[in-house]
């Protein structure tokens, strides 16, 4: 369990997603805040990290998540439903902090960010410790607005990189920080057997690991153990969220164990 730490001004995050890659190759988990709802999002939270996740990711439900697919389209409506707000997310997020120190970033979309306020919403993720964050449709081109507002209030603002052009991904690489998210392949968010995903990734971390230093995780589709240990071959981390969605979805509020049965058996392998 991490120690409180002092909030010296955004350094303290920085670490924090740090140390999730130091010595080890990091598991980082997704869930949607409000599925089945917000307090037992609080112990799902603490479930992945007793059962060995190094970094968890948290959705914020949002009307329109157009890199997803539909398990977690299907989440983010059941969030919504129960009326679940920004607010309330950050309010779930107090709570886990009661009781956990480990790396939080959010996941959700611009508008979200936008229609709250950069300066507001960044501020609160200052104060409640929230480590970085995700925003799938925010194009490079135009990041530097919302990166600069993140760095002011100690939010790293994650990378996300595509299986692309060696230009874009040096350009996009260069200026990582925290953890660059590889994402396995196009399309949506979704599992995937192991044809789908793109046949050169290992080429690509390799490249990224030519031009910066910044820890690579790979994403979007990853279900089992086997898959998870391919890549671990030569990425410094995996994600894997619609796996874990799906064993909320199928147990509700009584997955407990099935969750920390089914992460445990992918961070040991």
């Amino acid at each position: 369990m991490w120690q409180q730490l002092p909030d010296i001004g955004g350094e303290i995050f920085m670490n924090r997603i740090q140390q999730a890659f130091d010595h080890q190759k990091a598991f980082i988990g997704f869930l949607t805040a409000g599925d089945p709802y917000l307090d037992k999002t609080v112990d799902y939270i603490l479930d992945l990290e007793e059962a060995g996740a190094s970094l968890i990711e948290i959705g914020i439900p949002f009307s329109d998540p157009i890199a997803e697919g539909p398990t977690i389209q299907e989440a983010n409506v059941r969030a919504l439903k129960n009326k679940v707000t920004t607010d309330d997310v950050f309010e779930m997020v107090k709570k886990v902090r009661l009781k956990s120190q480990i790396p939080l970033c959010f996941m959700t979309y611009l508008n979200v960010v936008f229609h709250y306020g950069y300066e507001r919403f960044f501020q609160k993720c200052q104060e409640i410790g929230i480590d970085g964050i995700i925003l799938p449709d925010l194009p490079y081109e135009e990041s530097h607005e919302v990166k600069d507002v993140c760095k002011q209030y100690g939010v790293t603002l994650i990378s996300m990189i595509a299986p692309t052009s060696k230009d874009r991904v040096a350009m996009i690489a260069k200026e990582a920080e925290g953890f660059i998210y590889l994402v396995s392949s196009m399309g949506v968010t979704g599992t995937r057997d192991n044809e789908s995903f793109a046949s050169n990734l290992d080429e690509i971390i390799q490249y990224i690991k030519s031009v910066t230093d910044t820890p690579v995780a790979i994403g979007f589709g990853i279900k089992d153990a086997q898959q998870v240990k391919t890549f671990q071959q030569y990425a410094d981390g995996v994600i894997v969220g619609s796996a874990i969605v799906n064993i909320i979805k199928e147990y509700g509020d009584q997955g407990d164990e099935a969750l920390k049965q089914y992460v445990s058996s992918l961070t040991k392998v």
